[in-house]
């Protein structure tokens, strides 16, 4: 892997992101995931910290599992688009339907795994409300919500690996999981700072988004009158929401067109050693 590859993978991906029918059904999926968030929030309005804490993260892991749905979707677009086929989206969506149902079932052990770390976590936070011992608890036992916490944030971070290295697995080599499982083991064994350098640069745009959106955000929070009921707040985080994700299309179709062209180098590179 060399500088030149990088950029012809990186400009070809580019090139193909900006696609009427492509920036419109990613809005579409953005949007109801968007909404699902929204909702989540708007739950934890006045809730307790602990329940926050799943309403805040569990609609994460939830879109994981649609993400990587529709990352197969556009990945085997984007692979007819490279070998200059004629693309057929609804075609394309009848062929693919059981992989892609069938990949949303990834999610479900992140899922799992994140619940069952909430409840631990809520174990030491009934610990601390023990009338005279919690306060010795909550000293004493301090590490578990922070290694629970770090559990979490890890969980985001593999949620992340998934959809970069498990979507064009599935997409291109279909919903074997043994087989996934080896060739995805396999790739990462044989170069992983090749496939973090990668990751990183496919994530770059979608960093660069976020952040001028979260700053806009919160510039707009500082100019706007508070709000002064719980419906009020909702509808005010789901009018900013929807350009919110109009703004993140771009990026998340590139990052997923990135995501197979890294697949493609990677596997060139196993085969050459």
């Amino acid at each position: 892997m060399d500088f030149q590859a990088l950029s012809f993978i990186f400009n070809r991906a580019l090139a193909l992101t900006f696609s009427k029918k492509k920036l419109l059904f990613v809005f579409i999926v953005l949007v109801l995931s968007g909404l699902l968030v929204v909702f989540f929030r708007g739950l934890a309005l006045h809730a307790g910290h602990w329940v926050q804490l799943s309403l805040t993260f569990l609609p994460i892991f939830v879109c994981t599992g649609i993400l990587l749905s529709m990352g197969i979707l556009l990945i085997r677009i984007y692979h007819d688009q490279v070998k200059r086929r004629e693309v057929n989206y609804w075609e394309t969506l009848a062929r693919s339907w059981e992989v892609i149902i069938g990949a949303s079932y990834f999610a479900i052990p992140i899922i799992l795994s994140y619940l069952l770390l909430w409840i631990l976590l809520g174990i030491f936070v009934l610990l601390r409300e023990v009338p005279a011992m919690g306060e010795f608890f909550s000293v004493i036992l301090s590490f578990g919500p922070f290694l629970i916490n770090l559990g979490t944030l890890v969980l985001c971070l593999f949620s992340l690996t998934l959809l970069f290295i498990i979507a064009p697995l599935i997409a291109l080599k279909g919903l074997e999981r043994g087989v996934i499982f080896q060739l995805a083991v396999k790739r990462l064994e044989k170069d992983p700072f090749a496939n973090l350098v990668l990751l990183l640069i496919a994530l770059l745009p979608l960093v660069l988004v976020v952040f001028l959106l979260l700053l806009a955000a919160s510039l707009t929070g500082s100019m706007c009158l508070e709000c002064q009921s719980p419906l009020q707040t909702i509808l005010k985080w789901f009018f900013i929401m929807v350009p919110f994700t109009a703004f993140l299309t771009p990026a998340v179709i590139f990052f997923f067109n990135f995501a197979a062209e890294a697949h493609v180098l990677m596997q060139k590179q196993i085969v050459q050693k």
